[in-house]
């Protein structure tokens, strides 16, 4: 009987009252998953008149959240989620360091004793308040910035903090790990209730590269032609577009001369002086083809290659790196130090760019030369089938389809007699060509418009929802639907309520209408 009546009170809860005179709510919740000890929720209601009445009030809430399992079963901390999540959690190496700095630097320090049950949505807006305040989290504290831990002369290195608010895409990467984090809490019954989902996430950002210019393009090249081997590499990676990792990890005999085709089957990844070889990033393969001037230069480098091997005395097999430091190909060169001396070289130059942009200028290049956006987005290694490239690109995208455009009006024959009216004007005038000055919706049905009619969007396909496309452009909803009805008059979409706005079937044959 004693049993049954204490395991009655464990289940019912039970209302202390202290010294104080405040009453303390106790209900039990279950085995804590962490420390696997009895766990309970708490809560102390102050002395007064309606003190009994509050505190009843208290026990019903707790025995309901236990009832509806929307009670938190652990007092853990969110530092021993962390933990717990980077333990499972199945990850390229190179993202788990990055996982790992900003758990280090940003979510242990500012959340990391927060007991997992604590964290709301105000929390969270807080956090990434502060995270766009400053990276340092100073808090507006005043401090000096050694350049040296311990004891040391101060220089001119050693200065007044400023702060520098973190980047917008790294909070959102932030937001990904807590996302990821919490999702896995819930499922262990860690929690009841997702704290992220009471979160505002962090709007991405507008992309917003900057390409060199073709004066800019050739002045690196003349520059780098300096070094035949430095030189080599610029060039391919300025035709190719292909990233650092990825232009580290060639061999030979991904080279096909008579072919005239690039294979990228890998890439090299560095965390601080380790480097290994690993998948490219969208974990596939793919073919480039050459052009016929690359294709001489490379030749001509394989033989100045071959030349060197044979003066040290080794051979150059067909697995043997294309940029390497060791005469028969066997090491690879560093990321870090490719991206490092292309800055130095551009610094010297006077500008501030990094190996990046020049991805950036291929798929600009080859976009304003016409081509289409889903080969752009093959040569690159772009996933989902051009929906990155439109989304970065979408600028180019839309000034390539205006310029031809243009381009077919310039040949079109004269107009008939009899179209304009007594006053001058067009019967149906020729609407003014869109630029960044437009208004927002007439940008957003641009860009669109552009991708439908290169291919980028096929007939039948969805397009991005109206949140998505509100965030992307930094517009509200509504200006998103403004643009959507204007397609859908020109006949380029199909929209219908409740569902997703989709391309018309005959979307790209819009262009040709008469």
């Amino acid at each position: 009987m004693a049993a049954a009546s204490k395991a009655r009170k464990r289940t019912r809860g039970e209302i202390e009252t202290l010294r104080s005179g405040a009453l303390r709510v106790r209900v039990y919740a279950g085995v804590d998953p962490v420390t696997q000890k009895r766990h309970y929720l708490v809560e102390t209601v102050p002395a007064g008149p309606n003190a009994a009445r509050e505190a009843e009030k208290v026990r019903t809430r707790f025995l309901h959240e236990v009832d509806q399992r929307r009670s938190p079963r652990t007092r853990a901390t969110v530092n021993q989620l962390m933990d717990r999540y980077l333990e499972v959690l199945d990850v390229e190496p190179t993202t788990r360091v990055t996982y790992e700095g900003y758990i280090r630097n940003h979510i242990g320090p500012l959340l990391g004793t927060l007991q997992l049950s604590r964290l709301d949505g105000e929390i969270l807006d807080s956090f990434y308040a502060m995270l766009r305040t400053c990276r340092a989290h100073c808090r507006g504290r005043k401090y000096i910035e050694h350049h040296l831990d311990g004891e040391h002369d101060c220089d001119e290195r050693c200065r007044w903090h400023s702060c520098r608010p973190l980047a917008g895409s790294s909070i959102r990467q932030i937001h990904g790990i807590l996302s990821g984090a919490f999702k896995r809490a819930v499922r262990w019954h860690w929690i009841g209730v997702n704290p992220m989902d009471q979160a505002e996430p962090p709007s991405p950002g507008r992309s917003n590269p900057t390409p060199p210019t073709p004066e800019q393009a050739a002045a690196i090249v003349s520059a780098a032609w300096r070094d035949l081997d430095w030189g080599i590499l610029v060039w391919l990676a300025m035709t190719t577009g292909v990233r650092r990792g990825e232009l580290c990890a060639l061999r030979w005999d991904c080279l096909d001369i008579t072919g005239g085709v690039l294979t990228i089957r890998s890439a090299i990844a560095q965390d601080g002086a380790r480097t290994w070889e690993k998948d490219t990033k969208t974990h596939q393969q793919r073919r480039i083809a050459l052009d016929p001037q690359t294709l001489a230069l490379l030749g001509a480098y394989r033989r100045r290659c071959e030349e060197r091997a044979q003066a040290a005395g080794v051979g150059l097999p067909g697995s043997a790196r294309i940029f390497s430091d060791s005469p028969d190909g066997s090491t690879w060169l560093k990321p870090g130090s490719v991206g490092q001396r292309y800055v130095r070289m551009c610094a010297r130059l006077g500008w501030d760019m990094n190996l990046h942009q020049l991805r950036h200028y291929t798929a600009t290049e080859l976009i304003a030369s016409g081509v289409d956006v889903r080969t752009v987005a093959g040569r690159l290694g772009h996933g989902g089938g051009g929906a990155t490239t439109l989304r970065v690109y979408s600028a180019w995208v839309s000034e390539a389809d205006q310029r031809a455009a243009g381009t077919l009006a310039a040949h079109m024959p004269a107009l008939p007699d009899g179209l304009t009216t007594n006053d001058g004007q067009l019967v149906n005038p020729v609407p003014e060509p869109v630029t960044e000055d437009s208004a927002p919706y007439l940008r957003i049905a641009a860009d669109l418009r552009a991708a439908i009619s290169c291919g980028a969007l096929s007939p039948g396909d969805q397009l991005p929802t109206l949140v998505d496309l509100a965030q992307r452009y930094d517009v509200a909803a509504s200006t998103v639907s403004r643009a959507f009805s204007s397609l859908a008059e020109d006949s380029y979409i199909t929209v219908s309520r409740g569902r997703r706005a989709r391309v018309a079937q005959h979307g790209r044959d819009n262009l040709s209408k008469p």
